[in-house]
């Protein structure tokens, strides 16, 4: 079922729509599965620096209402079992996704961390940030010193879009505990390979069991068809 670019990320498909393992590979998207079997179709975007390197692609603010909302449900179900008592959310994409799961949870709100300094910030409390697809532009992540005491004490959950290299992830980490708190889980959109682990272990090794996903996807390598398939570890 090939699809055009602009129609990934549009559609919450039956279980079963695509096949999970092909024979021959993925051609050009690859089928998440959500916790109920129902699945997303992701394009497979090539990796800078070779082309027989790529990862499936989620790009929350380009997707349908009811797709964010069904990451949203999940991603909440997943927090709930840790009990949070409030919502962080990274930016940019994991903003949406923070405040579909806070309003889930039955929260009156979620705290935001930022990425443009406002004149109040501490920059004693920010960290450098980059990510996997945006490997060149390093910025720093900051959280509002005003909105401590919602966090100061209690039982935080991070929210946040896709982990991958887990770089972003980490300066979260680093950010949070700069300001003494420790969060009980993070709850992304989607687990993107497993390099995070071996990053977010070496921050805090007993923080990577509550590291969850509403849905995964490997990285994936090239066959000599033209395929796709998930990289070996």
């Amino acid at each position: 079922m090939p699809l055009a670019p602009h129609e990934f990320w549009q559609t919450v498909y039956p279980a079963g729509t695509f096949e999970t393992n092909p024979q021959d590979g993925f051609a050009d998207l690859y089928p998440a599965t959500l916790p109920d079997g129902r699945q997303i179709a992701l394009p497979i975007r090539v990796l800078p620096g070779g082309e027989d390197k790529a990862v499936a692609s989620l790009i929350v603010n380009q997707a349908s209402f009811g797709v964010e909302d069904a990451l949203a449900e999940a991603m909440a179900a997943l927090a709930s079992a840790y009990r949070p008592e409030a919502v962080i959310g990274v930016p940019t994409l994991g903003l949406p996704l923070a405040n579909g799961v806070a309003r889930r949870l039955g929260h009156a709100r979620m705290v935001a961390l930022g990425t443009s300094r406002k004149f109040w910030y501490d920059d004693a409390l920010s960290e450098p940030m980059s990510s996997i697809t945006s490997p060149a532009h390093a910025k720093r992540i900051y959280v509002d010193p005003r909105m401590l005491p919602l966090l100061q004490g209690r039982r935080v959950v991070v929210v946040d879009d896709v982990v991958s290299s887990g770089t972003s992830m980490l300066a979260v980490l680093r950010l949070l505990r700069k300001a003494g708190i420790e969060p009980v889980a993070a709850v992304v959109a989607m687990l993107q390979g497993d390099n995070w682990r071996a990053a977010l272990g070496q921050h805090d090794a007993s923080f990577v069991p509550h590291i969850h996903g509403a849905i995964a996807s490997p990285r994936l390598k090239r066959t000599a068809q033209g395929t796709w398939r998930a990289e070996e570890a």
